[in-house]
């Protein structure tokens, strides 16, 4: 294992317990991708590392498995290590902003209070990474989780989590291969 030229980072936590929660939607893209051309998984960094190609890029594609809060420490290692530079990574998370099954890119932003976006900006200098933002909504009228059980809960029965992280791997794959404004194009 080498250098790459783009970096994915799926965003989730470890545990049976989280393994198919709205704030583990990021972690289900990563291994989407890694399934979808055939990569293997081998522990590194803190967390899950593989490394493929998509249009002829190297690209690694990392989960982190420091829980989502620390997930800045997993990155970082990878980052300082491989030297990838902070706008060739790619950052797949839940955004409660969002509705629920919708895939938006973008470049930078904010943190919006979302805990694994504020570890990675700290640990890399910057928010200044590229995202594949997952919508999962927030709790609907009379729900009476916070946002925070919610995201850390199942998705209900009418949702399709696996339709969600396959969206996201694909829009994550199109930055990698096609850049960032190609897929604002195609997940503005």
């Amino acid at each position: 294992m080498g250098y790459v030229d783009d970096l994915v980072v799926g965003l989730g936590n470890p545990g049976a317990r989280y393994a198919r929660t709205r704030h583990n939607v990021g972690w289900m893209a990563a291994e989407r991708l890694v399934a979808d051309h055939a990569a293997s998984w081998r522990s590194r960094f803190s967390g899950r590392y593989a490394e493929l190609r998509i249009d002829g890029s190297s690209v690694g594609v990392l989960a982190p498995e420091t829980f989502m809060n620390d997930s800045g420490r997993s990155v970082g290692a990878c980052v300082r290590e491989l030297r990838v530079p902070v706008d060739r990574i790619v950052v797949v998370y839940d955004d409660i902003e969002l509705a629920p099954g919708a895939v938006r890119a973008r470049a930078g932003g904010g943190l919006k209070g979302h805990n694994g976006l504020r570890s990675m900006a700290d640990a890399l200098g910057s928010p200044d990474f590229l995202r594949v933002r997952c919508g999962v909504g927030r709790p609907g009228r009379g729900d009476p989780r916070d946002v925070a059980a919610y995201v850390l809960s199942a998705f209900e029965a009418d949702e399709d989590p696996d339709a969600l992280a396959a969206e996201a791997a694909a829009c994550a794959s199109a930055i990698c291969a096609e850049g960032i404004d190609a897929a604002l194009a195609r997940w503005p």
